[in-house]
């Protein structure tokens, strides 16, 4: 892997208006272009807005569902990869050829390539299905990538069979920070006139951004993804109201040792980009360590504990684990 040029966009979406979303798409694409950006990463379920659809019908889920690649967005978002020689990844909500609706992320490359990676562990909606595989690929920028959605960054399994799959790169968009945690130590809500206010009192709502609710929360464990996988990781979230939750950005970009190399706590919608230098990977910690693997003491991680929940019940059940 050669250097490459990414950026990471946080940006308040517009609960169900795909035209404003992909608006704003399209302004920070113009932007990533001016700054050389070959790899540019929305967030999840960015065009379609997402908080506001676990209250929705199945019919109007999928009345803002679309094919992949043949929907409109798709086909725009091969144009604009087109028009600025650059690969460009953003989330929606796919009417799948089985009928079934998914939280798929579109990564579309200037070379016409589309690739599409369903959440695998969707919990948004009774309505919705979690994908079943795993995405890794190559680019034409000289590097590997994988993609997965949110929630199934938590999973230390999904992040390592990413990385077995030969990922230079981890491409990580979420709709994340000031959720209503069931756990207690982690994250929990902001008052959204904290964000409303954000014009007169900037540092109020930034410092519940930088605190446990947002980055003190990811810092626990994302660092770790880039760091015992030996990749860089493109995190992009969304930031601001998401209907009775705000959202806490901090989009950043990690290296393989799982430092930073760039991040924003604005409360703003806003783009971070850093070079990735593929010289870093071959002997980073996290590649020298899994060669050390040994697979034939890992068999119980392929067999169920008997305590495993489908993805909605483990996200809003009360049961004690």
């Amino acid at each position: 892997m050669k250097i490459v040029r990414a950026a990471a966009v946080q940006f308040c979406h517009h609960p169900g208006d795909k035209e404003a979303n992909f608006s704003i798409v399209e302004q920070f694409a113009a932007m990533a272009a001016r700054e050389r950006v070959e790899i540019l990463v929305f967030p999840e379920m960015c065009l379609t807005g997402y908080w506001h659809v676990r209250n929705l019908s199945k019919s109007g889920i999928e009345a803002l569902a679309e094919a992949v690649p043949d929907g409109p967005s798709t086909r725009r978002l091969v144009k604009l990869s087109a028009h600025h020689g650059m690969t460009v990844g953003a989330g929606l909500i796919e009417q799948g050829d089985d009928g079934k609706l998914y939280n798929t992320y579109v990564v579309v490359m200037p070379d016409g390539e589309v690739r599409r990676h369903r959440k695998l562990h969707c919990f948004i909606s009774p309505h919705m299905s979690s994908g079943n595989e795993f995405t890794v690929f190559d680019t034409p920028h000289g590097c590997r990538v994988g993609v997965l959605i949110c929630w199934d960054n938590n999973l230390v399994e999904n992040v390592r069979l990413t990385a077995l799959a030969g990922a230079d790169v981890l491409i990580a968009p979420h709709q994340t920070g000031g959720c209503n945690s069931r756990s207690p130590g982690a994250m929990g809500l902001i008052d959204p006139v904290l964000w409303q206010n954000r014009h007169q009192d900037p540092e109020a709502i930034e410092e519940e951004f930088k605190g446990p609710k947002g980055r003190e929360w990811l810092m626990r464990w994302l660092p770790a993804r880039a760091h015992d996988n030996g990749m860089f990781l493109v995190f992009s979230n969304g930031v601001g109201q998401d209907d009775d939750e705000v959202r806490t950005g901090n989009a950043m970009i990690l290296d393989p040792y799982g430092r930073v190399l760039t991040e924003t706590w604005k409360a703003a919608d806003a783009m971070v980009v850093a070079d990735l230098d593929g010289g870093m990977l071959a002997k980073c910690t996290g590649r020298r360590w899994m060669r050390g693997r040994r697979p034939e003491l890992y068999e119980g991680l392929c067999q169920s504990s008997g305590k495993e929940f489908d993805p909605r019940r483990a996200r809003f059940s009360e049961e004690e684990v």
